[in-house]
């Protein structure tokens, strides 16, 4: 039976401002696995972190006939620091695939090794239109992007001073907001969004006294953005189901308001029995659902499979529109990405 999600809306942009607001480009997570960990522990569950940092929530089923389990990520695109200037700016090199260009003018923050914490804003290295000729239409890229330091600093030396160096993390506002309307806008929804999804799963499950019907281990992955996050599941899982970004635009027909299910990406297929089963209960309990080809795409659950990993993948995800750039998606997608989530699980 289908949950009643309406009660709940509050407590699952909640979670998802949460995680938003932690940093945690890909190999800089600690913050936000801690603050999912403690979250999923807060209702009452058993999480593990692995040595790569994921980390895995363990909810006893009510059958052991077999073992599923549940992914979404929680690292984000990010930049580094690539080298220092003369004038002292910070070259800057991406982490995973951000849209550059939509970062010209973005705040930020850099992070040293040393623990110091600095502020700064991602700009053009020809940022005054009064000033350099190419200002509107010089490449918008990594060898032409620097971050403006919040530092009284006019050369290299003075910003080592500091303490940053190459490998610094520079990681820029998510600027999370909810509309009246329901929208949800925040860079980074990809993948935070579903990881609030999943920890709104382990809400309803606790409130409602319920248990799914096999083990399921909900796994949030911390280096999906650069290809690795999901070559540790564990090797007994017999389904695996991915809860990442539904894809939006041409030749789609999925909107923000829907949850997606993904047939097959650039890697390949997903399982076909799986997928159907998945139509099936969308359609059949009244879930607002489309099912689409992602072009350019990838996910934990094929890395996994990459990993040898003999299981039965399956990716579904609300409706994320402008990914990797200032993502939105909508209540009602985030509403049916748990519903079907919750579908699957069979609980009781």
């Amino acid at each position: 039976m289908k949950w009643d999600l309406e009660p709940y809306q509050s407590t699952l942009i909640d979670y998802a401002k949460a995680l938003l607001a932690q940093d945690s480009p890909s190999g800089f997570t600690r913050r936000a696995v801690e603050t999912a960990g403690e979250l999923a522990r807060a209702l009452g569950y058993e999480t593990v972190i692995g040595n790569k940092g994921n980390l895995t929530i363990l909810v006893p089923g009510r059958e052991r006939g077999k073992k599923v389990g549940l992914c979404a990520h929680v690292d984000t695109l990010g930049l580094m620091v690539r080298s220092i200037t003369a004038d002292g700016r910070l070259l800057i090199t991406p982490i995973g695939g951000p849209l550059l260009p939509t970062l010209d003018g973005e705040y930020c923050r850099i992070y040293t090794r040393k623990g110091q914490v600095y502020t700064g804003t991602v700009l053009s290295l020809s940022p005054a239109v009064h000033v350099e000729d190419d200002a509107r239409s010089r490449p918008r890229d990594e060898k032409n992007m620097a971050v403006r330091l919040d530092e009284r600093v006019h050369s290299r030396e003075e910003v080592a001073a500091l303490g940053i160096e190459a490998g610094d993390y520079v990681c820029y506002e998510p600027k999370t907001q909810f509309t009246p309307s329901g929208f949800l806008k925040s860079r980074f929804l990809d993948d935070k969004a579903s990881a609030a999804c999943l920890l709104a799963v382990l809400k309803l499950l606790r409130d409602l006294g319920q248990k799914p019907r096999y083990d399921t281990q909900i796994t949030l992955t911390v280096y999906e953005e650069v290809g690795h996050g999901g070559a540790t599941f564990d090797a007994g899982l017999d389904e695996l189901l991915a809860v990442d970004m539904g894809c939006i635009g041409e030749e789609l027909t999925c909107t923000e308001e829907q949850v997606s299910i993904c047939a097959k990406d650039s890697s390949g297929p997903y399982d076909y029995e799986f997928t159907t089963r998945l139509m099936d209960l969308a359609r059949e309990n009244g879930v607002d659902y489309a099912v689409d080809v992602y072009p350019h795409y990838s996910s934990d659950a094929t890395v996994a499979l990459r990993a040898g990993r003999d299981v039965k993948a399956a990716l579904i995800g609300p409706g994320v529109h402008a990914s990797h750039g200032m993502e939105r998606t909508h209540w009602l997608g985030l509403k049916a990405t748990v519903e079907l989530v919750g579908l699957y699980l069979d609980p009781q």
